[in-house]
């Protein structure tokens, strides 16, 4: 370990550029050169773009934008609904060729990762591998890509944002004053809208204003959170590129734009009983359990607002999902249209680990379970404790239950038998 501090670490971030929309032009290569892009729902009015090609964009169309708008600036646009079993084919071959280069691979989403190459290269050896690795990437796979090239994750992020498409750049610390630092602080990895409004209610309005800021200040204003993002606006970050980080799950939701704004409960209601069903399926899928309900709610003038309840005990059912989530909605929600609408179960754990803490109000069902237990226990002692047990404990099944999570279940393909 001490070797590679002496040595000093050479980090990949590779980064597939529009990459939906680059599959779609590689599996039909006559889409090669036009304006495309894919929608969740194409033939809605008020779909949204979820990627588009570069050639889209240089007619002002971007990611996020309404079909209608999107359309209206360009007219040829060519519209495609997502194939999320063409994309993770592609991924993971992706992420196959990176691995014959090295073990220290990470995937990130779908279509961008990590790959420690210290141990691989030297100097100016780590362009021509990265030249190599995307060249590969290219011919094999028919796609483009960027690379950032730099000491950590956090530059080799920013790197690859900084040259597209099938850019190849290296990024130093001792550069950041002249690349990054007057760049406004929404620019910076890691920045959401939010913490940037807070940023800016606080003077800080650039990269460089936000590296200079008294740590604190900042921790008394933004918590940790706040020394973390100096940290890294001054280029400090000393995380490991981690294979085994994918595993992970941190949260499990699902989310809908919808085609016309949601103004009476029962139509809401409606809606976050379906969010909840397709996230009850996709906790069962990976046999997960979580604490956390939250909902998220977007108005007609695109205000966000989020709620949150903690339960004690892990949940997974729809019914136990919903019954949080609409109780969340009955109290934030005070009639204003609703033009989207997301359930998401955060603190999630495996269902193995999940054990019900007994209370006034589940004790009896405890105790109807009694005789269940005492027969299993005897099962147990006679053929072994494998034989049978109460909860989930089978394996995480390789389904794919919510088709609007583009780049989380994707990671069930990296686990190795």
């Amino acid at each position: 370990m001490a070797e590679r501090k002496q040595k000093g670490r050479i980090i990949f971030h590779i980064d597939m550029n529009c990459f939906y929309a680059s599959v779609e032009q590689a599996h039909d290569p006559t889409l090669k050169g036009k304006a495309v892009a894919i929608a969740g729902n194409p033939k809605e009015r008020r779909g949204i773009l979820v990627t588009c090609s570069y050639e889209a964009r240089a007619k002002g169309v971007y990611t996020t934008m309404a079909v209608w708008e999107a359309k209206r600036k360009c007219p040829e646009l060519i519209l495609l609904p997502p194939n999320f079993e063409r994309y993770r084919i592609a991924s993971k071959a992706m992420f196959d060729i990176l691995r014959t280069y090295t073990e220290l691979v990470e995937p990130v989403s779908i279509d961008e990762g990590y790959i420690d190459v210290t141990d691989l290269v030297q100097g100016k050896e780590a362009i021509e591998l990265a030249e190599t690795m995307q060249q590969r990437i290219l011919s094999e796979l028919d796609l483009p890509s960027s690379i950032g090239i730099a000491p950590n994750k956090f530059l080799a992020k920013t790197a690859s944002d900084m040259k597209k498409p099938m850019g190849i750049t290296i990024l130093r610390k001792r550069e950041l004053p002249k690349t990054i630092w007057a760049l406004p602080v929404i620019d910076m990895h890691g920045v959401g809208e939010s913490t940037a409004k807070k940023l800016n209610e606080l003077k800080i309005n650039t990269i460089g204003d936000l590296a200079q800021s008294p740590e604190g200040f900042l921790k008394s204003n933004l918590g940790k959170n706040g020394v973390r993002l100096k940290d890294r606006a001054n280029g400090n970050d000393n995380r490991e590129v981690d294979p085994n980080a994918i595993y992970d799950t941190k949260s499990v939701g699902n989310s809908t734009t919808l085609p016309v704004d949601l103004v009476e409960w029962d139509e809401l209601r409606n809606t976050i009983d379906g969010l909840c069903e397709k996230v009850a399926k996709r906790l069962s899928a990976k046999n997960l359990a979580g604490h956390t309900v939250s909902i998220q709610i977007r108005d007609a003038d695109w205000h966000n607002s989020s709620r949150s309840k903690t339960t004690a005990n892990a949940i997974f059912n729809k019914s136990d999902i919903l019954e949080t989530a609409e109780s969340l909605a009955k109290k934030h929600w005070h009639g204003e249209p609703v033009r989207l609408l997301g359930v998401t179960m955060s603190n999630v754990i495996d269902r193995k680990e999940t054990a019900e803490q007994l209370s006034i109000f589940n004790f009896e069902q405890h105790a109807k379970e009694e005789p269940i237990i005492q027969v299993v226990a005897q099962l147990q002692q006679k053929f072994g404790k494998a034989i049978i047990s109460k909860g989930m404990n089978d394996k995480k099944k390789p389904t794919y239950e919510s088709q609007t999570s583009f780049s989380k279940d994707f990671l069930d393909d990296h686990h190795k038998e």
